[in-house]
Formats: structure tokens, C-alpha cells, sequence
């Protein structure tokens, strides 16, 4: 724990914030969990009196789209409460999710490939097991990072192994001899990463996608897409249904794919946990042997579904799928422009970026191969002489919360700021506390 501070008049009282920390038994509260973050800011709040600035947890902050709750209003209406949902989720929305994957990723994936799952996150816990159960001798998966720290903490409850490598400076050209020198072991069944990336928003490039496609199909590996922030590349306009551009996916270049599409960010609908696990149709009905031994069928797809998702959590909300399904469908026939009210993640990036460099920050990831970064849900910043948890926790005394790259995979110190809890009312609140921790800490 911190001890020594150049000024010991910060905006949270030094005595409340010190005691919550030692009370929270987390070992170096910079190097916490975002659950961690989250708790032990709630408890400093509440025993101080003060509001902090939030940036550790990626929760949306735009109202729910009204399409949305009115599906899920006349589906409970309907009376689906009382009523288990069918483990390969309700027709309307499978119907509509293979919509939307030709709609805005010009790929055909059948509905009878497109399972609702609880969340994304139930989705890539699903994922991870299967993988781990298809080849005896590929029990590894090979993280993409940095990415988001969760999955690899599913990984450890499920008791499987898995490697990384910040992907930062082996973009382009220099990523086919990166992955060549983990995949050629032949212990990977799986690649996974997000694009955009969680937390760099760094975007894999067609050419990049090319290459992890070319390398999954040499060695007979799956690649796991983590599309949570869907569309939300805004230096391009990917919100028209049916024209390009279309979000960017390895799903046109290989037949080794699982799409993991959350509706929390995009469609702001993350409390009803409830996501599409998109299989590549000639996955979806491959048979593996060892599924066989060990669940009692072979086949891919519905092993997945009747072996794993089922014993997980018998099915998906079904009002929530009914609520996604009529976002879907707006979005598809063009009523509904999902990307367009999001795009406010991207404006806030900027103004926020702005007063964290005028207070002597540096911006740790900061290109996209030769382009600049775009602005969206996330940044990373850095501060000289700090490692990211010791940013981490000296900032919780200003009032700010956010999460350090560590715990993120990356090789760089520095930290992640999140967009979706700010408010632009917060700027001003934000810009001094930074201003304040600019001055006592710099040389």
C-alpha cells in the first residue's frame, strides 16, 4: 500500500481512503480486479461523502433503446415469463441475428448457428470449455492481448491453460512469425481476441485477419472473435444495414469461427445479459471424437448447446431475447441506427483524452498501425515515473477509479479509462482533480 504523498490535502480524505484500502485485504488494490475497484470505490463514496469520476468498469452509460424494452414489455405481457425458453433460443431472434450478421458483417451464418447465451461472457465460458475438450492434445488457448481480464479468470475456474502476447508490436507484417511461434506447437485450440480491442481500441485490419485465419486454418485452430464493441470503430460508418463498410470479421476468410456479439455496449443493454454465440455453419456440424467420450455426442453445435449451455443455465432470459430480437430487427430494416447512438462514447473520448494530456499524461497505446487511434469506449494512459497500479491506487485518493493495464495482458504501465460514466457534467470536477494530481506529482 502507498504510504508517501507529496501533498496530503488530495479531494478524498488521505485517513478514509488509506483504511478502505487496508480493510479490502486486497493485496495491492492497484493491481485489483474491476469487481475489486468497483467495491472498494462504492465503500470510499459512501464513508466520504464524495462522488468519484468512474472509469474502471466498462458499464454502458446511455438509456436502453425504447425498441428493446417494448419487446421485452409485450413478451412478459405474454406471459414468457412462466415459460422455460428453449435452449437454442426463440425463433424471431435467431432469425434476426442471422440478419444481422449479413446486414452488417456481410457474412452468412444460418440461424440454426446463432445461439442466444447469457451475455457474451457466458458465451466465451461456453466457448473455452468446448476447446478444451475437442483434441487432447490442444489444451492451450492463445490470448490476443491485451483483452479483457475476465476471460482469463474463466480460464483458471475452468482449470485450463492458456498463453499471450501483447499484440501491440506485432501488428502487420510482423504478426504471422508472432503467431507461427506459439501455434506450431501444436498445443493451441483456440485464438481469441476483440476488435475493437479491449483496451487499447486498436482494430485488427483485413490483412491482420488474413493471417490469423491463414495460421488457424494450418493448424486446425478456432478462432474466437469478441465482438463487444460491435460497429464501434467510428472513423468509419458501419451503421448502414446491407453497405459497406462492414465491420471488419475473420468470418470471411476462414470456416474455423465463433462470433461472440454482446448486446451491452452497442444496444446499451447490459443488465438483461443476453448475447449471440454466432458458429460458423461447417463448425456448427463437425464431429469430434473426444466430445463424444466425454459428453456423449460428437457434433459441434449441438454438443454446445444440449451438453454445455443447458447445464449452464437451462436457456437465456426469454423476455430479454425477445427485447434483443425487436433491436435486431430495427437495426436490420434500418429503423434503428445502433451505431449513431453510441457515437457519444466517441466525443466524450476526445474531450476526456484532452484534460488528461493537459495534465501531463501520456496516451500508452496511441497508434493503429500507421494510422492515430480512434476515440471510442476506451483509452490507456500512462504517468511518468508510476507504474500502473501505483496510478491506480494514487488516483484513488483524487477521486478518480479506473483499472491497471497489468491485468490486461499488456507489457506497458499505464492504465484504462473508460468513456461510459462520465458525464459531460463531470469535466469540469475531472479536469481539476487531474490538474491537482499534475501538479504534486510531476518533476
Amino acid at each position: 500500500m502507498i504510504t508517501d504523498f507529496k501533498n496530503q490535502n488530495t479531494p478524498i480524505d488521505i485517513e478514509i481512503v488509506r483504511g478502505k484500502i487496508e480493510a479490502s485485504g486486497v493485496p495491492s488494490i492497484g493491481n485489483g480486479t474491476i469487481r475489486e475497484i468497483v467495491k472498494i470505490v462504492n465503500e470510499i463514496q459512501q464513508a466520504s461523502g464524495q462522488k468519484f469520476i468512474r472509469m474502471e468498469m466498462g458499464v454502458p452509460g446511455l438509456s436502453p433503446p425504447e425498441v428493446g424494452i417494448n419487446g421485452e414489455m409485450e413478451a412478459l405481457k405474454s406471459g414468457v415469463a412462466s415459460k422455460y425458453p428453449m435452449l437454442e433460443g426463440i425463433l424471431p431472434l435467431k432469425k434476426e441475428a442471422s440478419r444481422f450478421i449479413k446486414m452488417f458483417m456481410d457474412v452468412d451464418v444460418p440461424q440454426e448457428c446463432c445461439i442466444p447465451t447469457v451475455g457474451s461472457m457466458q458465451g466465451g465460458y461456453a466457448t473455452f470449455m468446448m476447446l478444451g475438450n475437442l483434441d487432447e492434445r490442444k489444451n492451450t488457448i492463445l490470448f490476443l492481448d491485451p483483452g479483457f481480464p475476465v476471460q482469463k479468470q474463466q480460464m483458471n475456474v475452468l482449470g485450463q491453460k492458456y498463453e499471450a502476447f501483447d499484440v501491440y508490436n506485432h501488428r502487420g507484417d510482423k504478426l504471422e512469425a508472432k503467431l507461427e511461434s506459439f501455434c506450431s506447437k501444436g498445443n493451441i485450440s483456440g485464438i481469441l481476441y476483440s476488435n475493437p480491442n479491449n483496451p487499447s481500441w486498436i482494430c485488427f485490419t483485413d490483412d491482420e485477419l488474413q493471417t490469423i485465419a491463414k495460421i488457424a486454418d494450418k493448424y486446425d485452430i478456432i478462432v474466437i472473435e469478441d465482438l463487444a464493441y460491435f460497429a464501434m470503430d467510428f472513423r468509419k460508418d458501419l451503421s448502414m444495414p446491407g453497405k459497406p463498410p462492414f465491420q471488419a470479421t475473420i468470418a470471411r476468410y476462414t470456416e474455423n469461427y465463433i462470433l461472440l456479439i454482446s448486446s451491452s455496449k452497442a444496444f446499451s443493454y447490459a443488465g438483461q445479459r443476453v448475447g449471440i454465440l454466432a458458429i460458423s455453419p461447417e463448425l456448427y456440424e463437425r464431429r469430434y471424437p473426444c466430445l463424444k467420450e466425454r459428453f456423449g455426442s460428437d457434433r459441434f453445435g449441438y454438443t454446445l448447446i444440449y451438453k454445455i449451455l443447458y447445464s449452464f443455465s437451462s436457456g437465456t432470459s426469454h423476455s430479454a431475447q425477445y427485447g434483443l430480437a425487436a433491436m435486431l430487427k430495427a437495426a436490420n430494416d434500418g429503423e434503428f441506427n445502433f451505431v449513431e447512438s453510441v457515437r457519444v462514447y466517441g466525443e466524450r473520448a476526445v474531450a476526456i483524452k484532452a484534460l488528461f494530456k493537459d495534465a501531463g499524461f501520456d496516451i500508452v497505446y496511441s497508434m493503429d498501425l500507421d494510422e492515430e487511434l480512434g476515440d471510442g469506449f476506451y483509452f490507456t494512459v500512462s504517468f511518468t515515473g508510476m507504474t500502473g497500479a501505483e496510478l491506480v491506487e494514487r488516483l484513488l485518493y483524487y477521486g478518480i477509479s479506473a483499472i491497471a493495464l497489468s491485468g490486461t495482458g499488456s507489457e506497458r504501465e499505464g492504465m484504462r479509462v473508460c468513456m461510459s460514466q462520465i458525464g459531460s457534467d463531470e469535466f469540469d470536477t475531472l479536469k481539476v482533480r487531474l490538474e491537482q494530481f499534475g501538479r504534486d506529482y510531476s518533476d
